[in-house]
């Protein structure tokens, strides 16, 4: 019987057969897939004609096929549906993996060929995508040790699987703390929670078989239960479990892993002529340098850090009120920054959430895609890898697109946080193929299911990166969506953030769960008003992440990652009541691969772009300009990485942006 991951996939629009897989297929497809490439590799390596971009570099672009549609179906499970026997073949695959391309990237006579069409660039008419592709893959064989002859080639093979074991390990152990950890709440430790966190606790408390409402580790829980509940003991046991993730002692501890992690890095850093991990990893990025990116951090550091000592002192004032002696502790800043909410904006979260309701936010994002770029949106019924999810066939012009996948809801078997994935990048060789992309959240379930603010602008936030898979139209998978610089990737996401707080976009969407009446008008003012409110303490938990994240990679190893954290926060003078918003065990962005690490800043480096970008909306005709639409689809959106980032931005802008917009849109202008 034919494997179904390595069957022909005669499904609607290629979409995996996901009805058709059991874990059990996963080992020998991947086997099979392995030897497959390995023998196409080979294929190239050993040409017996001279290299050429075609049957060197295109030759690359048409191989692993099989292994890619295998690793996208093995991995979208992994990530958000895992169980045992998927958390083992993990650990087991990463390895496995690591050592395969390890091997693809070191395999001399392949990096012969690729090198040889390099130095033969100018004389062969390539166009500029072809150009950057033959760079791109030339600097990617030089950065993974390809050039590596004796000694430091075994070595740098070696800490290639080495890094691969520990950044799963890492993944598991807090996947593992956040799924076992769960607080049973009485009726009477409800005190202060509104309905929807009460309805959510108890959909939390159903999942995890037990008697009642519980609160979990995931964030739609605990942040709006920190936020409301007026019971101060249960906030500190929530909080502490929270920041404890990944530091817990025991099998799930992940804080000797990050230190081997760190090592590890240094070393590979070292072996390939760099001075350390931050100034290899930073050389393809916009940034380029350690300092250039500690000089924008910093600059955003010191006035979020005064405007959250100003907001500090408020809220201790309001505790003291309250006749609660002693320091503003981190369980606090939430429930009194909520109250303090209330009483500048009088906005209650409560009285707010029954307008962002999942489906209208859907609705909401899929619209502005509409108006933007001209999309369309039919559901599509298709099996799909869990219940939950839902997927839509996009078209323009008649003409399809793209699928797209929405998996929302949380549940103990995803892990945290909220991502977006292509399940297949478009490109146009050696076939044409539409992009198949998929995002990922962790909102708590509800009839209906009903979002914060914040929730609203994480769906937004997924989509931009969705669109600039959907809307990539470049010839070269290698450079599709969202194969960009890591501080670029982010700037779809977080520009397309802004288009929830347009006004006549809530006007239509924000309809009341109950009534499905429109959110008043003065309820919107309200909305808009506070969409600065506490961003002190908002830039300072992210800043601070960022920087510890910057100083772990750049300077000597430390032997002791914690106490170099307390180090470093120390000597930025972080408020006493605001935590990083990642501490280094539970920092999946840094320790569970190499994607952020030395990189988290690039959140804030997209944000000085978003900023600008929106306000070239704004001077124009406004959030909807077609012009500017059209300008953004064409130089950002479609391009993916054919081209140089910032020559990219500069495409679209005229110029590139300063730290100013940012600051204005934080509300920490001077």
């Amino acid at each position: 019987m034919t494997n179904p991951l390595l069957a022909t996939w005669d499904t609607p629009f290629g979409l995996t057969p996901f009805d058709k897989i059991s874990d059990e297929d996963f080992t020998p497809a991947v086997e099979i897939a392995l030897a497959s490439h390995k023998a196409e590799i080979d294929a190239i390596a050993g040409s017996g004609e001279p290299a050429s971009f075609a049957n060197t570099i295109e030759a690359l672009e048409a191989v692993g096929r099989d292994l890619d549609r295998v690793l996208s179906a093995f991995y979208t499970v992994a990530g958000a549906d895992s169980n045992p026997a998927r958390e083992a073949l993990q650990r087991d695959f990463s390895p496995v993996l690591a050592a395969h391309f390890s091997e693809v990237s070191g395999n001399k006579a392949l990096f012969a060929r690729v090198a040889a069409v390099w130095e033969a660039r100018d004389e062969l008419d390539l166009s500029e995508e072809q150009a950057r592709v033959l760079m791109l893959t030339h600097r990617g064989f030089v950065r993974s040790g390809a050039a590596l002859e004796g000694e430091q080639e075994v070595r740098i093979k070696d800490i290639k699987g080495r890094l691969a074991v520990l950044g799963t390990e890492f993944t598991q152990n807090l996947l593992a703390d956040e799924r076992e950890w769960f607080m049973p709440l009485s009726e009477n430790d409800l005190a202060g929670l509104p309905d929807f966190v009460i309805a959510a606790a108890r959909a939390a408390g159903e999942e995890k078989g037990a008697d009642g409402p519980v609160v979990t580790l995931s964030r739609s829980i605990i942040v709006p239960f920190l936020q409301f509940s007026t019971r101060r003991d249960l906030r500190e046991t929530a909080y502490k479990a929270w920041g404890a993730r990944g530091a817990n002692g025991g099998e799930t501890d992940n804080r000797a892993i990050t230190a081997e992690i760190l090592a590890l890095r240094s070393e590979r850093a070292q072996l390939l002529g760099y001075e350390n991990f931050a100034q290899y990893k930073l050389e393809t990025e916009m940034a380029k340098t350690p300092d250039a990116v500690r000089d924008l951090l910093m600059a955003v550091w010191e006035p979020a850090k005064a405007q959250a000592n100003s907001d500090a002192e408020k809220l201790t004032a309001m505790m003291h009120k309250d006749g609660v002696n002693g320091d503003l502790e981190p369980w606090d800043w939430r429930f009194y920054s909520e109250r303090r909410r209330k009483e500048l904006h009088d906005l209650d979260e409560a009285e707010l959430k029954p307008y962002f309701q999942l489906d209208r936010m859907i609705d909401a994002s899929f619209d502005c895609a509409t108006r933007l770029f001209g999309l369309q949106f039919k559901p599509l019924d298709v099996p799909l890898y869990h219940e939950d999810c839902r997927a839509w066939e996009v078209t323009r012009d008649g003409e399809h697109v793209a699928v797209f996948i929405g998996d929302y809801f949380a549940r103990g078997s995803k892990r945290s946080g909220a991502w977006c994935s292509a399940m297949r990048s478009q490109a146009k060789f050696p076939e044409v193929q539409a992009p198949i992309v998929i995002n990922v959240c962790n909102f708590a379930k509800g009839t209906p299911a009903l979002l914060s603010y914040d929730d609203a602008r994480t769906l937004f936030h997924e989509f931009g990166h969705a669109l600039h898979q959907m809307l990539s139209n470049v010839t070269y998978e290698s450079v599709s969506g969202t194969s960009v610089a890591r501080d670029f990737v982010e700037l779809p996401s977080q520009l397309y953030e802004h288009w929830l707080e347009v006004p006549e976009v809530l006007a239509k969407f924000a309809t009341h769960a109950e009534t499905g009446k429109p959110m008043p008008a003065e309820l919107l003012e309200k909305v808009l008003g506070a969409a600065t409110y506490d961003m002190g303490f908002s830039t300072v938990e992210y800043v601070a992440s960022a920087l510890v994240d910057l100083e772990f990679h750049d300077g000597d190893v430390p032997a002791d990652p914690m106490a170099r954290q307390t180090e470093i926060l120390a000597g930025l003078g972080m408020p006493k009541a605001i935590s990083m918003r990642h501490a280094t065990p539970h920092f999946a962005h840094v320790f569970s691969g190499d994607g952020y690490s030395s990189g988290y800043y690039s959140y804030m480096w997209s944000e000085v772009m978003d900023a600008d970008a929106f306000e070239a909306f704004e001077e124009a005709g406004g959030a909807f300009d077609p012009e500017r639409a059209a300008a953004l689809e064409a130089n950002i959106l479609s391009t993916g990485g054919s081209r140089d980032a910032g020559e990219l931005y500069v495409a679209f802008r005229g110029r590139l942006p300063g730290v100013e917009a940012l600051l204005k849109g934080r509300g920490l202008a001077a």
